[in-house]
């Protein structure tokens, strides 16, 4: 490649950069794939056009960029970072998973472990609950044939509304944010009956009436959620190892006994890790509110633009 095409890419990726700084994602996915045209061989050009096309939720070519940035550099955490959304935003939360758990594990062994390991324990946990909720919902269909066509009704009506708004952006007859905002608010509107609908045939079936609960050793101290990657400290204490890595960051002692503490110091909980994960393999249902706790959507897109 002749050496002006590459100075002529990073020029462009710049321009691009200024845009999506501004919120301008449309002009910064134009840029980045001139640059993209200069310069095919930049995997990093390749993410940033996949972080623009998330904004945008052009979802299949946000899919296409992160596939061929991974050819160009296996060991590529925001890519799968970005992977995982788009799939879990196309429903396909399994695969969604398996890209979020791969970005976590570059983290975790990577220099920049604590920069960014919280944020993606977070879309972790989303593609947890994601892939949680479609189990549920087949169970509680086998249960209940009259359920299951009521709840299919509800998500025809969602996804008629959805479609509708979508064409509106396209004739340009609302805008784009307004578009979203009503999504948004649409999809409330579907969870709420969809959830109002499940509590109903739930307390019509004495049989599924006990309440599920978290044996508190399976919860997180800092964030007091379930865990998914335990460490225990010297003192037998266990955390969730993004939240009690960036604690430490911070200050370094435990959170609880305020006892001096390192990174150096924790150690990978087998044993409860293992529990963790049977706990939610044996419970239907997701276990906790994902929601809470959790930074907003526009948060962590201005955490992960300055990456």
């Amino acid at each position: 490649m002749p050496p002006g095409n590459e100075y002529a890419a990073e020029q462009l990726k710049n321009q691009g950069n200024a845009h999506f700084k501004n919120g301008e994602y449309e002009a910064a996915e134009t840029l980045y794939s001139q640059a993209i045209q200069k310069n095919s061989k930049n995997p990093l050009l390749f993410t940033n056009r996949a972080n623009a096309r998330l904004k945008l939720e052009k979802w299949e070519g946000v899919i296409d960029d992160c596939i061929r940035s991974i050819e160009l550099m296996k060991e590529n955490m925001k890519a799968f970072f970005y992977l995982a959304q788009a799939q879990l935003s196309i429903n396909h939360p399994n695969e969604a998973l398996s890209s979020a758990l791969m970005a976590y594990d570059l983290c975790t062994h990577s220099a920049q472990q604590t920069s960014n390991a919280a944020t993606i324990s977070a879309l972790v946990l989303k593609c947890k609950k994601a892939k949680w909720d479609i189990r549920e919902r087949e169970r509680i269909r086998r249960r209940a044939d009259l359920l299951a066509e009521l709840e299919a009704t509800l998500e025809t009506e969602y996804k008629k509304d959805v479609d509708d708004i979508e064409a509106r952006i396209e004739k340009q007859e609302v805008g784009r944010i307004e578009g979203q905002e009503e999504k948004e608010e649409r999809k409330k509107e579907f969870e709420k009956k969809r959830d109002d609908l499940r509590t109903a045939f739930t307390l019509s079936d004495p049989e599924h009436l006990q309440k599920r609960e978290v044996p508190d050793y399976l919860v997180d101290g800092i964030t007091f959620e379930i865990m998914h990657d335990p460490v225990v400290t010297k003192n037998g204490r266990s955390y969730e190892r993004a939240t009690i890595i960036e604690h430490l960051k911070r200050s370094a002692t435990d959170p609880l006994t305020r006892e001096p503490l390192t990174i150096a110091e924790l150690r990978p909980n087998i044993a409860l890790k293992e529990a963790c994960t049977e706990f939610m393999e044996q419970n239907s249902g997701w276990v906790y509110d994902c929601e809470d706790g959790e930074m907003d959507r526009d948060s962590r897109w201005a955490h992960l633009s300055s990456w």
